[in-house]
């Protein structure tokens, strides 16, 4: 679900997913399939699952095996130190004891263990960062049915996750800084709500409560020797007791909080001849750092014109939204340690994090047109008080929650859907995204750059970006029905907010220089070789679109990724040898095929440096059955 949501989602609600996950009742001959895949980088996955049961009984369980030479998004068009292992295993158990009572148990474990992608500087000191991830999710289920109208529904759930950074064995090799984390986040909670269907309405209430242990340590200190000069004038006293290369030591933080939350909410889905009418409210109470609580209204109407086969719709939806959990205590620590008194670590307010509320509308139409095409547009507006985003620190994985005055958010979202025709289909996504953040910071730690004096745009804002999705299956060739498929698509650039001017460019290192395509002239800078000056007017860079001299400005006329297009294909079948119980899969798929050199974000103060994988091709073998 995009857009206005029912009362039962709370929290954070740009996209809700809902999830039914399959089950083995009535399954009496096993169902399952088997794939592995291979491709560029090393990249190797395996995955699987199997469904068994009866009347009462059924058993279903699942697995993914992953491994690869480029597992994250690295700041380098070349892949350096990215190797990664995810697993993944789940089981879902269901018991039917009566034809009007079920009970299930969801199971869960995963692992991801993780290099962090170096620069060629990075590589040149031989940073040998890395991450390691442990989750295990219980949710046990109980399902009540009274009447044909009627039904209970019950989920507890136990979730613990287990986050380890590790740092170099050597803190001198570490660019700038050496940082470590040891972080656990253990939740446990249960959800509630009954169901009724009545005449024209579906309603539903219900209660949830959640409880969340969070547990974080961090370490961090100093190994270049020029990055906090005392003869500097930047420099900053609070940070010389860290600084290892004058005789520091490591800064140390541990904290613990528990995070209780509470929520009540009722809805009704009230239809009306072609007249759709959704109501609810909902309450939320939070007690975490600080506490707060809100009412949500939700209203919704949706009216479908039978003669021109036209829906239109609009809504309205309160929200509140509460912190992250992610380094939440850290980043709302501005006391201890001296986070904000003595600038550790970053800029920092002298509060700590705060829900937030935000007020959002939704506008929007859906065409048939005859019996093949569908054409769907959305009108958003979001305006938050209290804003938050993420800001990493320096280029890795580690991230901290933040929050601004308010948010402005609005944009609109097409798209249109082309249904099989004789063996064609297609469907084109287009949209355009305008996100702006009104200082003051209201909470938080802000790495990487100066805090913002006004009005600006974060690097989820972007004039236009589509994808178009063109696929042919050959239904004359019976039972096998191979197909082909293009993908084609655009971006016309983030914004990336660190390279204001050209003069600014030529203050980076050479490899940031080249991360972008600095130039002056026909000299280009290279991750050795960086511009110090340039005299000419034919200077620029080739992956970003850096403002003429004075005309730079955050809110109006930000520097943002130099406009791309990435082109993909994939050919295949799913019953190669024409079968009808075990059926053979074969799929060959290639992105990126003209082996684009760009970026997609560059030093973002919320995400770092990222570019687009290189060309690549996977194949994948499977059965089914």
């Amino acid at each position: 679900m995009t857009g206005a949501v029912p009362a039962e989602y709370g929290d954070k609600t740009s996209l809700v997913i809902n999830a039914i996950t399959r089950s083995g009742i009535g399954l009496l001959k096993p169902t399952g399939s088997f794939l592995a895949q291979h491709g560029t980088f090393g990249t190797t996955n395996v995955e699987g699952d199997l469904a068994l049961g009866g009347s009462k009984v059924g058993q279903f369980a699942a697995f993914n095996l992953e491994r690869s030479g480029r597992f994250l998004d690295a700041p380098e068009f070349t892949v350096l130190h990215d190797r990664g292992t995810a697993t993944n295993l789940f089981d879902r158990i269901d018991f039917s004891p009566t034809s009007k009572d079920t009970l299930h148990l969801n199971l869960f474990l995963a692992r991801n263990r993780f290099d962090l992608p170096n620069t060629f500087d990075q590589q040149a000191l031989g940073q040998d960062q890395g991450q390691l991830v442990r989750t295990l999710n219980i949710a046990p289920g109980y399902v009540h049915a009274f009447n044909p109208n009627t039904l209970l529904t019950i989920n507890p759930y136990y979730r613990l996750d287990q986050v380890r950074y590790y740092p170099s064995p050597n803190p001198f090799s570490d660019e700038t800084q050496t940082i470590s984390q040891q972080r656990r986040l253990n939740n446990v909670g249960v959800r509630a709500d009954l169901s009724h269907v009545k005449g024209i309405h579906n309603l539903k209430f219900g209660v949830q409560f959640s409880h969340t242990f969070l547990t974080e340590n961090f370490q961090f200190g100093i190994t270049d020797p020029a990055f906090n000069d005392p003869a500097s004038d930047s420099f900053i006293p609070g940070l010389l007791p860290f600084d290892l290369t004058r005789g520091g030591s490591l800064f140390r933080f541990h904290g613990h909080t528990d995070v209780k939350q509470e929520a009540l909410y009722a809805q009704d889905s009230i239809s009306l001849h072609d007249l759709t009418v959704s109501l609810g409210l909902r309450f939320d109470n939070y007690n975490g750092i600080v506490s707060g609580q809100a009412l949500q209204p939700r209203v919704g109407l949706s009216y479908h014109l039978k003669p021109s086969n036209t829906v239109l719709r609009g809504s309205y939806t309160r929200t509140f939204e509460t912190p992250y959990n992610e380094n939440l205590i850290l980043s709302s620590s501005t006391g201890g340690g001296g986070l904000a008194e003595n600038g550790i670590l970053g800029p920092a307010t002298a509060e700590p994090l705060r829900p937030g509320r935000r007020n959002q509308f939704n506008l929007g139409l859906q065409q048939g047109i005859g019996k093949l095409v569908v054409i769907d547009a959305d009108y958003f507006w979001k305006y938050t008080h209290n804003a938050y985003d993420f800001n990493v620190l320096l280029n890795t994985p580690v991230a901290f929650p933040i929050s601004w005055n308010q948010s402005k958010l609005d944009g609109v979202s097409f798209r249109v859907n082309l249904a099989d025709y004789r063996g064609f289909s297609a469907f084109i996504i287009a949209g355009h995204t305008r996100a702006r953040y009104f200082p003051p910071e209201t909470g938080g730690l802000f790495f990487n750059s100066d805090l913002p004096g006004g009005v600006f745009r974060i690097d989820h804002d972007q004039a236009f970006q589509q994808t178009t999705h063109l696929q042919y299956q050959f239904h004359q060739l019976k039972k096998i029905e191979p197909y082909m498929a293009f993908t084609w698509r655009y971006d016309s650039g983030l914004v990336a907010g660190s390279v204001p001017d050209f003069e600014t460019a030529l203050t980076f290192t050479p490899d940031q220089q080249a991360q972008i395509g600095l130039f002056c002239g026909s000299t280009f800078a290279t991750p050795t070789q960086g511009l110090t000056g340039c005299g000419g007017a034919n200077r620029g860079a080739l992956r970003v679109q850096i403002p003429a001299d004075g005309t730079a400005n955050d809110d109006h006329n930000p520097p943002r990724i130099a406009p791309r297009h990435l082109l993909g294909f994939s050919v295949g079948s799913n019953n190669l040898l024409r079968t009808e119980k075990v059926r053979l899969i074969l799929r060959l798929t290639g992105s990126n095929l003209a082996n684009k050199d760009v970026l997609y974000n560059f030093l973002s103060t919320f995400s770092g440096t990222h570019f687009v994988s290189p060309r690549s091709f996977q194949a994948q073998l499977g059965v089914t059955f």
